[in-house]
C-alpha cells in the first residue's frame, strides 16, 4: 500500500489535525486507499490532462471522456513522449475552435479520411530520425474510421505501421447532423434513416464490424473498450502502448445528442450496452481473441434500447416484437462468439 498524501493541518474545535486525501478515481471503499495498480490515471496528481477544460463538447459527451482517459493513459505509458494525429470530426471540432485548443499534447489535425496515413508518415519520420521513444497515436470517430478513412486504416494495418489507432464510436456522423454511418446499429433513427415506413430506422444487414476486420489483418493487437469501464479502457491502452506495430482499439462512446438520452445517463447507457451483449469487451492478438470480459448480470437488449429516443419507435405506438427479437439475436451471437457468459460468473 502507498501512503496517502498529507495536505495541511486543519483546525477543528482548536485541535490541529492532518487531512488525508484518498483520490482514487473510482472504487474507493470506505476510508481505505486502493493499491496503486488499481487506481485510474485520473487519480494521480501527475496526470497529464491531455484534453483540458474549455472545450465545447455537449454535456454528457462520451467521446470527450473516452479521449481524455485514453490519451492520458497513452501519455503515461510513453513517459510523455507521444504525438497525436486527429481526424476531422466531433472530437476535433469541439476541442480546437480556431484559434483555440484544449489539447496539451503535440497534436496534428488531418483531413476526415487520412488520419492513419498522416500518422504512418509521422511514425516513419520519427523512425528515420532514430526517435523510436516517441510514439504515435491516431484517433477519430466512426465516420472518419469505418467509412471515410477505411482504406487508409486498412493500409496502416497491412503495412503494420507502428501506430495505435483509437476509434471513438458514437455510431453516426454527429457533428454534421446525426447522419447514419457504417457503425450505426440496425433500427436506429438518424437524419438519414428516419423512423418512418414499414421498417423505420437503419436497415438490418448493412454496416461493418471493424474490430473483426482489424483482426483479419493479423495485426499485433485489437481490442474493444467502453466508457462504462474506464479501468479496462486504461489497461488496454497501456497494453497497446507496450507493443510495437499496428494496434487498434474501438471505444464505445454514447452521444446524448444523437442518441436522444439524458446527459446524466451516458455511463449508464454504456454499461447497459455491455451487460446486454450489444457491446462485447474483448482483446485479440494476431487475429485470435485472447480475452473477453464476462457479463456480470445479463439484461434483455430492450433495457438498453429503451434508454434512447433513437429506438423509441420500437416500443410505440406498439412494440415491434419481430425486430426486437432480431436485435436480441445479435446480442446473443456476441455473447456466444466472445464467450461473455463465463461459468464462474454464473456460479
Amino acid at each position: 500500500m502507498i501512503e496517502p498524501k498529507i495536505q495541511e493541518q486543519s483546525s477543528v474545535d482548536g485541535v490541529q489535525t492532518r487531512v488525508k486525501f484518498y483520490q482514487t478515481g473510482t472504487f474507493t471503499a470506505g476510508n481505505r486507499l486502493l493499491d496503486k495498480e488499481l487506481r485510474t490515471v485520473q487519480s494521480s496528481q501527475e496526470r497529464s490532462n491531455a484534453i483540458t477544460c474549455g472545450h465545447r463538447a455537449c454535456q454528457g459527451c462520451g467521446e470527450a471522456l473516452g479521449a481524455r482517459y485514453a490519451l492520458d493513459a497513452a501519455i503515461r505509458a510513453a513517459n510523455g513522449n507521444i504525438i497525436a494525429v486527429n481526424a476531422t470530426g466531433c472530437l476535433e471540432v469541439f476541442s480546437t475552435p480556431y484559434p483555440e485548443t484544449s489539447w496539451q499534447v503535440p497534436w496534428l489535425h488531418s483531413l476526415f479520411g487520412n488520419a492513419t496515413a498522416v500518422a504512418s508518415g509521422v511514425a516513419a519520420a520519427l523512425r528515420r530520425q532514430g526517435k523510436d521513444h516517441i510514439r504515435v497515436v491516431a484517433q477519430g470517430g466512426d465516420g472518419g474510421t469505418t467509412d471515410i478513412g477505411f482504406g487508409a486504416l486498412s493500409g496502416m494495418f497491412e503495412r503494420n505501421d507502428d501506430v495505435l489507432y483509437l476509434c471513438y464510436d458514437n455510431q453516426g456522423y454527429m457533428n454534421t447532423g446525426v447522419q447514419r454511418s457504417s457503425a450505426t446499429p440496425p433500427t436506429a433513427r438518424t437524419a438519414t434513416t428516419p423512423a418512418v415506413g414499414k421498417a423505420p430506422g437503419n436497415p438490418f444487414g448493412i454496416g461493418k464490424d471493424v474490430p473483426r476486420i482489424a483482426m483479419a489483418h493479423n495485426i499485433p493487437y485489437v481490442a474493444t473498450a467502453s466508457v462504462a469501464n474506464l479501468h479496462d479502457l486504461e489497461e488496454k491502452v497501456t497494453k497497446a502502448m507496450s507493443i510495437h506495430g499496428a494496434r487498434y482499439i474501438h471505444i464505445f462512446v454514447p452521444c446524448p445528442l444523437g442518441w436522444a438520452h439524458a446527459t446524466r445517463d451516458t455511463i449508464r447507457v454504456a454499461r447497459l450496452a455491455v451487460e446486454s451483449g450489444v457491446w462485447p469487451l474483448f482483446e485479440a492478438e494476431h487475429g485470435e481473441v485472447i480475452h473477453s470480459s464476462p457479463i456480470r448480470r445479463q439484461i434483455p437488449v430492450e433495457e438498453y434500447l429503451m434508454t434512447q429516443g433513437r429506438f423509441a419507435h420500437l416500443f410505440k405506438p406498439k412494440r415491434d416484437e419481430e425486430r426486437l427479437s432480431a436485435l436480441q439475436a445479435i446480442a446473443n451471437k456476441n455473447i456466444e462468439r466472445y464467450h461473455l457468459i463465463h461459468e464462474e460468473a454464473n456460479a
